[in-house]
């Protein structure tokens, strides 16, 4: 019996299509250097390729409002290049191109419950985990994560945890979990009083069932390494064994690089493979290897590719 790869990337030519004009920071550039970087990795072999399907319309309703994805659509068919902010920069393919994104998550459960993934990364765009239920934030319309997670808990893995290191806190994820007590988001990021998109501070942690079900750590502009590792292996590993969840989905953002304008963060290139570790490792002893990974920032591209590249060497790691 064929044993399945050591880890599944899920990831598409059409992202490519996603135009967000000349000065947008994301950019189909990101994708072609995180690819490149990866086919010329040591590893590279280790690696299989599969591509998505779109995301059918009742997952996107389980995490958005029909009236959102309508108006999604309708904006793209009618030549419109920005929906609710500037930032949100769309082009006449970018509603189908979302709906590839977050049927990447959907692809790769399928294969992890299926057998034939022992672990997946989306490579996906445009990003999601700003994106709420009825509007787009921050260059995301629908969240991956998100449509991923429920996807997940119709299948049987109830508890799902979401791990977030993007540099920026994921609003919409949030939003969508802080109420239930099935499903825990766990974000470090840079504190909100200095950065997109001012939420994410420690004292949210949910509401009513879903009180406890939020874990968010912020960090001050000019934390590095150091200060991110300390939290990795404190508060975010003990809330994990304490809350054994069934399946994990990592919100995987590489905007948090020292060379990355887009926050005041200093990681390090070598942090990511700790990070990779580390999620790998929690994986493996809380939920049987269930462990998915997609893409959120990072957009810096000279330090982009070898940034997923050391997070993915942490994913091998055994």
């Amino acid at each position: 019996m064929r044993l399945p790869p050591l880890l599944t990337l899920i990831t598409d030519s059409r992202f490519l299509d996603h135009d967000t004009g000349g000065d947008h920071p994301e950019i189909p550039a990101r994708l072609q250097t995180i690819l490149a970087a990866l086919e010329q990795s040591n590893y590279f072999p280790l690696l299989d390729s599969q591509g998505t399907r779109p995301a059918e319309r009742q997952w996107l309703m389980a995490a958005h409002d029909e009236g959102w994805l309508f108006r999604f659509e309708e904006a793209v068919l009618s030549g419109k290049t920005s929906i609710d902010h500037i930032d949100n920069q769309i082009c006449y393919d970018s509603y189908e191109v979302a709906t590839l994104a977050a049927g990447a998550g959907l692809t790769a459960i399928d294969l992890l419950e299926q057998g034939q993934a022992e672990q997946g990364f989306c490579l996906v765009r445009p990003p999601g985990h700003h994106a709420e239920r009825v509007r787009p934030f921050g260059f995301c319309f629908i969240n991956n994560c998100v449509v991923a997670a429920r996807y997940w808990q119709h299948h049987g893995r109830k508890r799902i945890m979401v791990f977030d290191f993007d540099a920026h806190h994921g609003n919409g994820i949030q939003s969508a979990f802080e109420h239930e007590a099935d499903s825990l988001y766990i974000s470090i990021h840079e504190h909100p009083s200095f950065s997109y998109p001012g939420t994410g501070y420690a004292d949210e942690k949910g509401f009513g069932a879903g009180c406890g079900s939020i874990l968010n750590l912020p960090l001050s502009p000019g934390a590095g390494d150091e200060q991110f590792l300390a939290l990795l292996h404190g508060p975010v590993a003990e809330k994990i064994a304490q809350w054994r969840p069934d399946a994990m989905i990592v919100a995987a953002g590489f905007d948090g690089h020292q060379a990355d304008e887009m926050s005041g963060l200093l990681y390090s290139t070598g942090l990511y493979e700790k990070i990779g570790q580390s999620v790998r490792r929690w994986s493996n002893r809380y939920c049987g290897g269930r462990l998915l990974s997609i893409l959120e920032g990072g957009y810096e591209l000279t330090v982009l590719g070898e940034s997923v590249e050391a997070y993915v060497q942490g994913l091998l790691s055994r």
